[in-house]
């Protein structure tokens, strides 16, 4: 018992010698001369210091001198030109940004500054160099962790921005991973009743966001990945819940989901199959959890 009584303070005393060594590194942020090698320490620290974030986000000028390694290298982006190096550099700077984005006491101020917006010339670069493709999913990780946690305010943030047209341009022509995490925002933001409604209020967004749904089900057929599949299920299954899209989807589900394309894929996938059948059952009965709000004849 003596032990669990005295669990507070040794957890306030951990904490405070964990601020004290951060300290001196977030300092050094605001040196130019020893950033990089600053950021390339925090970076990795930064799953064992669980108040980072705060100190990141309080201490003196040390977000800016992030967003000033992001706007760095904005004139690298085109013509093409980053090295790895600078990549790597600024990715560095990005996996701190992205746990500000993470932390619940700095989310808020984290969006409040519009910060993501910083991230956005990234995500619109269309390189197929390892440079930029790194810089790419960087950039998605961030945008990821803020919509992570299911809060409206995130994306009705994200809404107002271009990060719907960001992500399905890079769930075209992304790498797996990058595809990935992209499907994963988008699905995040459909979850959302606000997303759902506002991706289903106009023929124009959800067909953007099916075409695009659809042409990576295709690619699919031919290179599996359960990973990838799944979040794009779940995206499908959440427009079955509007009953315009609902009815869009009875004539451009693509064809590889009614019938068993992916059944030996998704064996191993419980979730996955329950979601499909779901979907096909929504579609074929006209299931779903909405009467179809607002918006207009989507089929």
């Amino acid at each position: 018992m003596a032990s669990v009584s005295s669990s507070p303070p040794q957890q306030a005393q951990q904490q405070q010698q964990q601020i004290a060594e951060l300290m001196p590194l977030v300092a050094a942020l605001t040196n130019a001369d020893q950033r990089e090698a600053v950021l390339l320490e925090l970076s990795k620290k930064r799953e064992i210091f669980s108040d980072l974030a705060p100190v990141l986000w309080h201490s003196y000028g040390t977000i800016a001198s992030l967003l000033q390694e992001i706007c760095g290298i904005y004139s690298s982006l085109s013509p093409p030109s980053l090295t790895a190096q600078a990549s790597n550099r600024v990715c560095n700077a990005l996996a701190l940004l992205q746990c500000v984005a993470s932390h619940p006491q700095t989310r808020s101020l984290f969006l409040s500054a519009h910060i993501p917006l910083y991230l956005y010339p990234f995500l619109a670069t269309n390189s197929k160099q390892r440079p930029f493709e790194y810089l790419r999913l960087t950039s998605l990780g961030v945008i990821g962790a803020l919509v992570k946690h299911d809060d409206s305010d995130v994306i009705n943030f994200l809404l107002q921005t271009e990060i719907i047209p960001l992500a399905l341009r890079i769930m075209e022509s992304g790498s797996e991973l990058s595809k990935t995490v992209a499907t994963f925002i988008v699905q995040k933001v459909v979850l959302d009743e606000l997303g759902l409604n506002y991706i289903c209020a106009t023929a124009e967004r959800f067909y953007a966001v099916s075409t695009v749904l659809q042409n990576m089900v295709q690619s699919l057929v031919e290179q599996p990945s359960v990973r990838l599949l799944k979040h794009i299920v779940r995206c499908y299954l959440r427009l079955s819940d509007n009953l315009r899209a609902r009815e869009a989807l009875r004539q451009c589900l693509p064809e590889a989901l009614r019938d068993d394309s992916f059944g030996q894929a998704l064996e191993g996938d419980p979730t996955v199959k329950k979601w499909l059948g779901q979907l096909l059952f929504n579609i074929a009965n006209g299931g779903g959890d909405q009467g179809g709000g607002s918006g207009v004849q989507l089929a």
